[in-house]
């Protein structure tokens, strides 16, 4: 297993950026941040840590994770500072190409020729932003959620150009720090967002359309296949609901709101092998009954256990 790096930058101080040097800075590794201003930085650096006692006094990161943060993490007086000695550089500035390719420059001016460079650009596609570096086959795409610290997919993104031992070390350091790393292909949004997004403006829709009202679509989100995301992904709630049923919901939404709601190619290729989901043993995903059975074992105690974590956080 590969070593941690053993230093890291963190570049752009905003809540992308505290929270991505919460996460190398409670596990023991060295990390440097910097922003647009020493102001900005200094700031960045005491909000960083006084996040992380509140954090801590409410139980929600380890005991002496704060002191263990305090000993590793500093405020670097500018760019080339903070990437002098780094062999991981992270960038979080404000997704403008434009921006980011200024950032690029002064990173590689300064940085070490081996070090490696990852954007956290939770948007825009890395080929693009690669295409001005010198050395575009040791930058990738490292998409972090809110917060950081706490949730545990990164989307790791390479571009055509990055080396595939880049991407290997990236995903192993993100394992090693307890993260969930997910390599996917590089396109708008890439797979969270795109999915995201394509929920939200459908949300907003339906209240454009008046069919109910934020509240109540947030309501219905949340305790409706919303309950279920925790544990399973859209797949495998397919292949458990049946694909068959899903067509067939397919065709009522293209009945009524359009061609945009046909029912995917894919989808229809597996009702017409015969391939329906669990109830057949295969899908989407291939699942042998014994391992349908077990699946939905675990989703009725799963499903049991979120309700119960439900009801005692929001009593």
């Amino acid at each position: 297993m590969r070593p941690l790096p053993s230093r890291v930058a963190v570049v752009g101080a905003g809540t992308m950026g505290v929270g991505i040097a919460h996460v190398f800075a409670t596990s023991g590794v060295p990390t440097a941040l910097v922003d647009a201003s020493s102001e900005l930085t200094d700031a960045a650096l005491a909000r960083a840590l006084d996040l992380l006692r509140r954090l801590e006094a409410e139980g929600n990161v380890a005991q002496g994770a704060t002191q263990t943060a305090e000993q590793h993490l500093s405020a670097a007086a500018s760019v080339a500072d903070a990437v002098r000695d780094a062999d991981l550089v992270v960038e979080a500035v404000v997704e403008r190409p434009d921006v980011k390719a200024e950032v690029y420059a002064s990173i590689e001016a300064a940085a070490p020729a081996d070090a490696v460079v990852a954007t956290n650009t939770s948007s825009i596609p890395i080929a693009g932003l690669a295409a001005g570096l010198r050395r575009p086959e040791r930058f990738l795409g490292v998409h972090w959620f809110v917060p950081p610290l706490l949730v545990p997919c990164v989307e790791v993104i390479p571009a055509p150009a990055t080396a595939g031992h880049v991407v290997d070390h990236v995903v192993d350091a993100l394992a090693r720090l307890g993260k969930t790393p997910v390599v996917v292909g590089d396109g708008p949004g890439f797979v969270a967002n795109r999915i995201q997004f394509a929920m939200f403006k459908e949300a907003t829709r339906i209240v454009e359309d008046g069919l109910a009202a934020p509240e109540q679509v947030d309501e219905v989100v949340r305790s409706s296949f919303g309950f279920r995301l925790p544990f399973f992904g859209p797949f495998t709630i397919a292949d458990m609901a049946g694909l068959d049923v899903y067509a067939d919901i397919f065709d009522t939404l293209e009945g009524g709101l359009g061609e945009g709601f046909a029912a995917p190619r894919i989808l229809r290729e597996h009702v017409e092998r015969g391939e329906l989901g669990v109830k057949t043993g295969r899908g989407f995903l291939e699942l042998s009954e014994s391992q349908a059975d077990g699946l939905i074992d675990r989703r009725n105690r799963a499903y049991v256990a979120l309700g119960r974590l439900r009801q005692e956080l929001e009593a």
